[in-house]
């Protein structure tokens, strides 16, 4: 779809600093790349995405996409009638335990506190199933597998320091996601306590002339379907923003 249209695309490059138009010489808006080239424009829609907060434990990467998931609403459907895991017990990670419960066999949930950080209907929720058990003060140690797929995990109860396994087929880590907003936190971009980029209504920023879309911002509920209409809403939101500056 994208080659359809005139656009230039930049591919293994990572910009590393963004600036005002209000710092520049020229009076646009500049973003540096890593390799030093400068991009400058009038307007700016940023879309950096996020990245899904790992456990970084032995066995994660050797086993991710072969039964380490982390997106239940995608892959949830993959583990019907089979035993899984829910690593994290916030919002993100009680709300996956209810979704899973109606589809797997059984859902274990682990979390690293000694109390749920979710909200207290969610909670209520997840302990009201009777295929969902959560289990607290309990650190992730090992995904353990026979080289093809996932057959169990490993943690420690941190109450007695012991080593207890449980016999699974699906691990879904729900511990955040950290935004790749690093590269904009020295700049005038205003930046939530998490690290996500502040838009408004329109997907504008605290930068005039910048806007932002996707994983990477405020906008709740991380998913491809929002994340596609927030972006053509920036769309606008730019497209907007040049024709009443230039009128």
């Amino acid at each position: 779809h994208l080659k359809e249209y005139d656009v230039d695309v930049v591919t293994e490059q990572q910009a590393e600093k963004l600036m005002g138009a209000a710092h520049t010489e020229d009076g646009l808006i500049h973003i540096q790349l890593e390799s030093g080239a400068t991009l400058k424009s009038k307007s700016v829609i940023l879309s950096p995405g996020a990245r899904w907060r790992e456990m970084n434990v032995p066995g994660e990467q050797e086993y991710r996409n072969k039964g380490v998931a982390y997106c239940p609403h995608c892959d949830g459907p993959l583990f019907k009638g089979k035993k899984t895991a829910v690593i994290g017990g916030g919002n993100s990670g009680i709300e996956a335990a209810i979704d899973l419960a109606g589809i797997v066999e059984h859902v274990t949930v682990l979390e690293f506190a000694d109390v749920l950080r979710a909200d207290q209907v969610l909670i209520d929720k997840a302990n009201s199933l009777p295929n969902v058990d959560i289990i607290t003060m309990a650190q992730t140690t090992e995904v353990v597998g026979d080289g093809t797929r996932v057959t169990s995990l490993k943690y420690k109860d941190r109450n007695t320091d012991e080593i207890k396994e449980i016999e699974l087929s699906g691990i879904f880590v729900q511990i955040g996601l950290v935004p790749n907003t690093e590269w904009l936190k020295d700049s005038e971009v205003a930046l939530s306590e998490r690290g996500e980029i502040e838009v408004g209504s329109r997907g504008d920023t605290s930068l005039e002339g910048v806007f932002a879309a996707g994983d990477a911002t405020t906008v709740p509920y991380k998913q491809i379907i929002i994340a596609m209409g927030e972006g053509a809403k920036a769309s606008l939101g730019a497209f907007d923003y040049l024709i009443r500056k230039q009128g």
